[in-house]
């Protein structure tokens, strides 16, 4: 079995190709962009390769020599507060990318299973009643980000019923870890930790909105159910990743705050706030476990210090060079 993985190179593709290179025998093909490929990884079963998702006859020759059994599409412009700044670039770099995708399979006949990736940005603003978000709650995009996961989303809908494509659709909610961006919440607390602990930062915390309640997963769960999904899920079908649980910002930096024997300050950045924030949002992943079993295993506590480890290690590394 081939599985091609687009976004290798991103925080969720890391995880993913590890937990594929773990459990299953397949050789996998990673795309990374706009990162150069330096050097091959040591495993001989993951190559990598430089591609930018735009360009439709690059994807086209890429599927075509490939010639995948799966194909996770992860590859995205993944933050929505940028979206508020240059909203086209998201949507071109997100709707453009999957449609290129999926039209060159469809053109080359393949018969390969597609993981699409949507968002729980999809169902925007809760209204009273909504919560936990089913698969069945309305969408209401919020942002820029949300309204190119809903033509994600909704464009492999259209493939599947169009042309029979066996593409699955996932909304997973938010999810960190070991590697993600500090442009998100967890890990921007867990390096701002780091660094005071390091001496490189007066020990102060730089905080935005610390109400909010959001529902999170370990990374290392969700690419456990994106294997699912590719594998078990039905064609055409939309299913939640989601703990079901809302953490609140102030609890989860509590907690962050609890690992470290520093004493931190905690102040408020107004720049950090996003133009439209949802005060508590979290969602069922009934669907998907009724179909699959999957549920997180990982204790958020060991997300969030496995997180703050992973920084220390990188800040330390970093002061060394």
């Amino acid at each position: 079995m081939k599985a091609l993985i687009t976004g290798a190179g991103g925080f969720v593709g890391g995880h993913l190709c590890a937990y594929l290179l773990t459990h299953t025998d397949w050789e996998l093909l990673g795309t990374v962009y706009p990162q150069q490929v330096e050097a091959q990884p040591e495993e001989a079963r993951l190559r990598l390769r430089h591609i930018d998702l735009r360009d439709a006859e690059g994807v086209q020759a890429l599927l075509e020599e490939v010639q995948p059994d799966y194909v996770f599409h992860l590859a995205a412009q993944s933050i929505p507060a940028i979206s508020f700044d240059n909203p086209w670039d998201t949507l071109e770099t997100n709707i453009r990318s999957q449609l290129n995708v999926l039209h060159s399979a469809r053109v080359l006949g393949l018969r390969t299973h597609i993981l699409v990736i949507g968002s729980n940005e999809e169902y925007g603003h809760p209204k009273r009643g909504d919560l936990p978000f089913t698969e069945e709650s309305p969408l209401r995009p919020a942002n820029p980000y949300a309204v190119s996961k809903v033509t994600q989303d909704l464009m492999g809908l259209q493939f599947h019923l169009a042309y029979g494509m066996d593409a699955v659709r996932m909304r997973p909610f938010n999810h960190t870890g070991p590697g993600q961006s500090p442009r998100f919440v967890v890990p921007a607390f867990a390096n701002q930790i780091a660094r005071i602990e390091a001496g490189l930062q007066e020990p102060v915390m730089w905080v935005g909105n610390l109400s909010a309640a959001r529902d999170f997963s370990d990374v290392r769960d969700v690419v456990h159910g994106y294997y699912l999904a590719v594998t078990k899920g039905r064609p055409g079908d939309v299913y939640n990743l989601a703990s079901g649980q809302p953490h609140k910002i102030s609890a989860l930096l509590d907690t962050l705050l609890s690992f470290t024997d520093a004493n931190i300050r905690v102040e408020t950045d107004p720049k950090r706030y996003r133009p439209v924030d949802v005060p508590v949002v979290y969602g069922s992943a009934e669907k998907f476990y009724q179909l699959t079993g999957w549920m997180p295993e990982i204790p958020f506590e060991q997300t969030l210090e496995d997180t703050l480890d992973y920084w220390r290690e990188r800040v330390k590394k970093g002061s060394k060079e």
